[in-house]
């Protein structure tokens, strides 16, 4: 990793979604680069695990990463200067008929809400300037998903949070960065394997041959280190596609 890359930068970041995929692989490369990082997820025994494996430097927090009054009291209390907001649903994988309002909704109420409740403190804290905020949207909300009901329409208003929250760190003069990264479909993270596991079957072929198709695939790994990049370079481009063969900024 370059020297201008390196997350010395960032004493303490907040990771949500920390115990599995992406959030997990992020955590990672964060506490490898120096950095502290507060890992917050439902799954106390998943949390564990990832504490077991990088150490002191990861706190685990078990809680609901939507809850507002969490992001503000961690925040308040850690001090974070980097945040990257990844917690998400599983979808529920079926045609929109098949869908109930309460599963087309659900990322409504998980994926877009915590990215709204830790933007929001994040203004209204604020954060130190010069701190940032990297919020995971989807590579679906370019081309739909007609199999996991709001997904991509979940997705596509935590890309305008990014922008709303950029334009109030402007007009307050706060000096915040937002970005918003859009990762391709994967078999590294849960989401991407149900994704996976939905569109093969719709398309009649198996799982290996659907992945196979999609070629290069994106790795938590690769993801994590892109994240990281991304966060301490501050020439970033405001939005990115996250594909296996790396990260491409979106005019």
């Amino acid at each position: 990793m370059p020297e201008q890359f390196r997350t010395a930068q960032f004493p303490t970041a907040v990771v949500t979604g920390a115990g599995r995929g992406f959030g997990r692989a992020i955590a990672a490369a964060l506490v490898a680069g120096g950095t502290r990082v507060i890992g917050i997820a439902r799954d106390e025994r998943e949390l564990r695990a990832v504490r077991d494996e990088l150490g002191d430097r990861f706190t685990p927090v078990a809680a609901d990463a939507t809850d507002e009054t969490l992001a503000q009291d961690v925040i308040r209390e850690h001090g974070p200067t980097l945040l990257v907001l990844n917690a998400g649903a599983l979808p529920h994988m079926a045609p929109v008929h098949e869908q109930t309002w309460e599963t087309f909704s659900r990322h409504w109420h998980v994926d877009t809400r915590h990215v709204f409740a830790w933007t929001r403190a994040a203004l209204r804290a604020p954060l130190a300037p010069g701190s940032v905020v990297v919020s995971l949207s989807s590579g679906a909300v370019l081309g739909g998903s007609p199999l996991s009901g709001g997904y991509a329409s979940a997705k596509a208003a935590v890309r305008y949070l990014r922008g709303y929250a950029a334009g109030e760190s402007e007009r307050a003069g706060l000096g915040l960065r937002f970005v918003t990264l859009l990762p391709q479909m994967t078999p590294g993270t849960g989401i991407g394997s149900a994704a996976i596991a939905g569109y093969a079957e719709r398309l009649g072929v198996d799982r290996d041959t659907f992945v196979a198709g999609r070629q290069p695939i994106l790795t938590p790994a690769q993801f994590a280190k892109a994240v990281v990049e991304v966060a301490a370079d501050p020439d970033s481009a405001p939005e990115y596609q996250g594909t296996g063969s790396g990260l491409q900024p979106i005019d």
